[in-house]
């Protein structure tokens, strides 16, 4: 297994306007490629934007999914990587029969390497959740692919690790919302409409426990715990009516950062994944210490799920 170079990125996604975000994700794409990077990954949903799709009907969000692969937007995906020569991997409101899903794909020139639906979907109720993990080969390294709240769940990332994955992409709309920990809550969005007059302010704010903050509460544990490397994507802007706090980053087997974007623009940033790290990292003597028959059955017990966060109860008021 060779190194591998990764880049993952931030852009503000605009609400329903795909030909504007496929057009951002080509520049950050062939700026990538331009710079050494075998694959690039950007946030969920980006293609379509995420917050708006709460206040859509059933019949608005059929208009706006696509098949996955025939649809314009994987098409058009497929044609960038090959034009570029990168692994690119983006998510998509996908329509399959008379279903929906949060969908996260991989593709490359040749087509498409892999599909992911979020386990834990909750930014609408037309939304079905996914049922399967994913794992795929990248340039010789086995991925996979957890969204957003399906990496707070931390059972999801240890079944993937289980399954092989050395490198897990997460991709996100996420920060700046409300929570039962101290410090949480919205960032006002005029911090963000003065950010080149006055950034420190927002800096701040971004750095804080309402964004970077509460990252690094739980983003390192998932790559420490597991002995993976975890590539994290974030819009960075406005996200409909909600602040986000951006901070694409690589993260190692150790739950060290890498590489982090640090700017409030669309960026990306770049790492270079080695293969040695995988067994040198704690994470991997921890899976082999396991003990399953201990909590096989507790861990399998029937168990009713409640995915939808706090800032999402606080609008059905």
């Amino acid at each position: 297994m060779q190194n591998l170079t990764i880049a993952t990125a931030q852009f503000e996604s605009r609400n329903g306007d795909k030909i504007y975000n496929l057009s951002v994700i080509e520049k950050l794409s062939r700026q990538a490629a331009e710079a050494g990077a075998q694959a690039i990954c950007f946030h969920e949903m980006c293609i379509t934007a995420y917050g708006h799709l709460r206040r859509l009907s059933r019949d608005q969000l059929f208009d706006l999914a696509e098949n996955v692969p025939k649809g314009v937007s994987i098409r058009e995906l497929i044609n960038i990587a090959k034009r570029y020569g990168i692994t690119i991997l983006v998510g998509l409101l996908e329509k399959k029969d008379d279903d929906l899903y949060n969908t996260y794909v991989c593709v490359d020139g040749d087509g498409l390497k892999a599909k992911f639906s979020k386990l834990h979907p909750f930014i609408s109720s037309y939304l079905s959740p996914g049922n399967a993990y994913v794992t795929f080969d990248l340039h010789g390294w086995k991925c996979g692919i957890l969204i957003c709240y399906d990496n707070n769940v931390v059972e999801n990332v240890r079944a993937t690790t289980l399954l092989g994955a050395d490198i897990i992409f997460a991709p996100h709309v996420t920060g700046c919302t409300p929570s039962t920990m101290p410090g949480r809550g919205y960032v006002d969005k005029v911090l963000w409409e003065q950010r080149h007059t006055d950034p420190v302010p927002l800096r701040m704010e971004f750095d804080g426990p309402k964004g970077r903050g509460w990252l690094m509460r739980w983003l390192p544990a998932r790559a420490y715990d597991n002995g993976v490397y975890v590539v994290f994507s974030n819009t960075i802007g406005m996200d409909d009516d909600q602040l986000k706090n951006g901070n694409a980053m690589v993260l190692d087997p150790y739950g060290e950062v890498l590489s982090e974007v640090r700017s409030f623009e669309d960026d990306f940033t770049m790492a270079v994944c080695t293969p040695d790290k995988l067994k040198k990292a704690g994470g991997y003597r921890y899976r082999n210490a396991r003990r399953p028959e201990l909590y096989r059955d507790i861990l399998g017990k029937e168990h009713r799920a409640e995915t939808r966060p706090i800032w999402m109860k606080k609008e059905d008021r």
